[in-house]
């Protein structure tokens, strides 16, 4: 049915409890049921009745609450049109700096013409879970099997692990052929759901599996992958990677988890425990490192008996299945075993890259959209008789921002452009340093955005709900990426001591 039209002398007619109308941006409301039903009162409503409202909604109310209570629209102002626009499922930012330049109407030495309709298509698919996903990470509850079929469905869990055989044959989302997905059409994947905003959901129903599906895709038997890998990418089971452990974080070598064989030589007994295990507590499947006799293994361990996982509280959602984990007595078949026995070291290590560009990706979108919000916020907030604009100390840490931003989105570009024209045998000898470097920027990059965007949006920055909702989930959550896949420190000095293999030793000032 269409909305009738009204003059603002219509509106004002309608100014008293009972029968209270107001404007937002062109649009008439009825509030006189609402009234009773406003969180904050009814105080804000009664002292606009009759009146526009546009500013101070604006200055109180994230663009969603709209949405939400549209059955509350009636009509709209006659002879006047909407000045502020409403995000539609799909639609590429105009904020400045809210999409890397690519997407600004700047020229791309690597992106053609399948990554632009790549990102519409994944975007809108994204677009279509992220209200469920956001409700997974507030009540801090496990993502539900049907949640991730949906995700098994589009292919968007299999291609979170990037590039490879896995994804021959498959028709990706805006027809891509699953032959021709690179690495620059898996940074949009990471980016795409790095936009939920839920980075405790994310990584429970989607990091866990990024860094330790690899482990058997690259280390299993044949009979192994056949077994676990479709049911992980459909979504139908889940898996997890167990390494740290309590007595052991970087340093890996010091794990004390151990795999004894039976006397028969058929299984493993392993017996110990793991901290900190992304998923942990929804995984079917964990990839654990173990002490063998002579070195470290790793094991492809089902849950079954003698294996228990208890959730650790952390400073993002639940819905993340951080595990607590203890093995006693787990029985594992040794054809479980990844990689070769006393050598899982090299199983460890292998996907590191990965992981780390992994983060990168999802890391300079989170600042991204921190820095879109701060656009904005500083655009509609007045304060002292100005909007936050206005004062050049607010455009001095926009500017940083977003200086800082660009510089680390620029350097992984070029790292996924060494990637997607690298062997793996080249990237591990090459990239592994360039990469830990770029992880330990942006990792910093991040303390210094969420730094700013709180003083920016003050008291909202340390409310979970809201106008500053995207900002407190950055500064409670970013510490995570400083920390998983490796510490800044250890990044820092990973990225220094690669240098030092290849410094020509007559080089002297």
């Amino acid at each position: 049915m269409s909305l009738k039209t009204y003059t603002r002398e219509e509106v004002k007619r309608h100014s008293v409890e009972g029968d209270l109308w107001i404007i937002i941006d062109a649009s008439v409301y009825d509030m006189s049921r609402f009234v009773d039903m406003h969180p904050g009162g009814a105080y804000p409503i009664l002292e606009f009745a009759g009146k526009d409202a546009t500013e101070d909604f604006y200055g109180l109310h994230r663009q969603e609450v709209l949405v939400k209570y549209a059955r509350f629209k009636i009509g709209t102002i006659a002879n006047e049109e909407p000045q502020i626009d409403f995000y539609q499922s799909g639609d590429i930012s105009k904020v400045p700096y809210a999409e890397s330049s690519a997407w600004m109407g700047f020229k791309s030495p690597y992106l053609n013409e399948s990554h632009f309709k790549f990102r519409i298509a994944i975007r809108k698919i994204c677009d279509s879970l992220a209200d469920e996903a956001r409700e997974f990470e507030d009540a801090g509850v496990k993502p539900t099997d049907e949640f991730m079929k949906k995700l098994g469905d589009n292919h968007l869990l299999a291609m979170n692990i990037g590039p490879g055989p896995m994804l021959n044959g498959l028709i990706l989302p805006s027809g891509l052929k699953g032959e021709d997905f690179d690495y620059f059409h898996e940074i949009i994947v990471h980016e795409e759901t790095a936009r939920w905003k839920c980075r405790g959901f994310d990584d429970g129903s989607i990091a866990g599996m990024v860094i330790s599906a690899p482990t058997v895709m690259n280390f299993g038997s044949a009979e192994l992958k056949q077994k676990i890998i479709p049911d992980v990418i459909a979504g139908r089971k889940r898996i997890c990677l167990a390494i740290t452990e309590a007595f052991a974080g970087s340093d890996v070598a010091r794990i004390k988890t151990t795999a004894v064989k039976t006397a028969d030589g058929k299984h493993y007994v392993v017996n110990g425990t793991k901290k900190w295990i992304t998923g942990g507590c929804w995984a079917d499947y964990f990839s654990v490192a173990v002490q063998t006799d002579k070195g470290m293994s790793m094991l492809l361990i089902e849950r079954s008996e003698g294996l228990e996982t208890k959730l650790i509280k952390t400073s993002y959602s639940p819905s993340a299945g951080t595990a607590y984990i203890t093995f006693e007595n787990v029985m594992v078949p040794v054809e479980n075993l990844l990689g070769k026995e006393n050598k899982g070291f090299l199983v460890v290590l292998s996907n590191f890259n990965h992981e780390r560009f992994v983060m990168i990706s999802q890391s300079t979108m989170a600042c991204r959209l921190v820095i879109e919000e701060c656009f904005k916020w500083a655009n509609q907030r007045k304060v002292f008789g100005k909007r936050l604009i206005d004062q050049p100390v607010i455009r001095n840490k926009l500017a940083k921002m977003i200086a800082s931003l660009e510089s680390v989105h620029s350097w992984m570009e070029n790292i996924a452009y060494q990637m997607n024209n690298m062997s793996y045998d080249e990237q591990s000898e090459k990239l592994a340093g360039p990469i830990a470097l770029c992880k330990y920027q942006v990792t910093r990059m991040m303390h210094d955005v969420s730094d700013d965007a709180c003083q920016i949006f003050g008291g909202r920055a340390i409310t979970k709900t809201g106008m500053g909702r995207t900002i407190e989930t950055m500064q409670r959550t970013y510490k995570f990426s400083a920390i998983l896949g490796g510490a800044e420190e250890i990044m820092a000095d990973l990225g220094v001591r690669q240098a030092m293999k290849y410094f020509p030793r007559g080089a002297r000032l």
